[in-house]
């Protein structure tokens, strides 16, 4: 099982950056995929998910209104779409698969960085 993610990077408050996961090794379609992060210094913590019939569970409720999440099943990627950035956003953003939104998390994959920062 593989999941890379991609597009994290430098962005000033107010920002916007789309994040993408690519996957491999599994039945896509048939599972929960989503986003948790780990900002310095602090857990890890669930961001949100998107179920495979593409009901969406935030776990974070500071993000709802400004990240959404999708899923292109013919592609097998998941993406993280972030909007209106803000400094305590800045974490490591890490794809995340489960058999569903309420069931934990069965992988993590490799992080990706994102920095809020004027």
């Amino acid at each position: 099982v593989q999941l890379q993610a991609s597009g994290g990077g430098l962005v000033q408050p107010g920002g916007s950056l789309r994040l993408s996961c690519t996957t491999s090794g599994f039945t896509f379609s048939d599972l929960a995929v989503g986003w948790s992060r780990q900002a310095p210094g602090k857990e890890r913590e669930g961001v949100l998910c998107i179920s495979n019939t593409g009901r969406v569970t935030y776990y974070a409720g500071s993000v709802k209104g400004r990240f959404t999440v999708s899923r292109d099943n013919a592609k097998n990627t998941v993406y993280l779409q972030m909007n209106s950035l803000k400094p305590e956003d800045t974490a490591v953003y890490y794809c995340t698969r489960r058999w569903h939104c309420h069931t934990p998390v069965q992988d993590f994959g490799q992080g990706t960085q994102v920095t809020v920062s004027s």
